[in-house]
């Protein structure tokens, strides 16, 4: 399990983006998979609280199905990234339909970053698609999606591998409800009272 992104990945993958260097105290929240009618709109409260701005890697049909949460993301002043129409993976999937469910996600969602869904993604997907897209990985995964992490554990992988620059993923989603609405608050608190800002990509 891989709290941190191991180095080698940007070695390998140089046109990925894993982390935002910087010499100022932001971190770059990303939320993936939603937007959810229930999930959502309470972490946009959290931010709000601590005033802090995220970008979240949506799923074209969750857009479709949920327009007025997807509206109020933008109304906020957070930004919105590609995350597929319905978040399939890079590696089960021919490149032409790849391609094409992403490009029918981008129909709804008015953007240039995209998030492969489990960032899975081959090397041909990636010579075609960073021609349009800045393809946005991530240097910490909290593990917000696993019911097999306690949400304690979820603050802690959070938390511990975070720094300036970090780009950071949990998960509006019901399956993430959980720990994320634990971790959440304390990780936005932990870092607001060392100074950092919070920052769309």
């Amino acid at each position: 399990m891989f709290i941190k992104s191991p180095s080698i990945f940007k070695r390998i993958f140089p046109k990925l983006i894993w982390d935002i260097s910087t010499d100022k105290k932001v971190i770059y929240l990303t939320f993936d998979d939603g937007p959810h009618p229930e999930v959502t709109p309470q972490v946009l409260e959290l931010l709000d609280e601590f005033n802090a701005l995220a970008t979240f890697f949506c799923v074209g049909e969750n857009v479709k199905k949920h327009p007025d949460t997807y509206s109020l993301i933008l109304s906020k002043g957070h930004r919105v990234g590609n995350h597929s129409y319905n978040h399939i993976s890079g590696w089960k999937s021919d490149n032409k339909d790849y391609f094409a469910n992403i490009e029918k996600a981008g129909s709804l969602i008015k953007s240039e970053l995209f998030r492969p869904p489990y960032g899975r993604i081959t090397p041909s997907q990636i010579k075609v698609l960073s021609k349009k897209y800045s393809i946005i990985m991530w240097s910490v995964l909290t593990y917000d999606f696993d019911s097999k992490i306690s949400k304690e554990q979820c603050l802690k992988n959070s938390i511990v591998k975070t720094k300036a620059g970090s780009i950071v993923v949990f998960h509006d989603s019901i399956k993430s409800e959980k720990n994320l609405l634990y971790a959440l608050p304390m990780f936005l608190k932990h870092f607001s009272d060392k100074g950092f800002d919070f920052r769309v990509i």
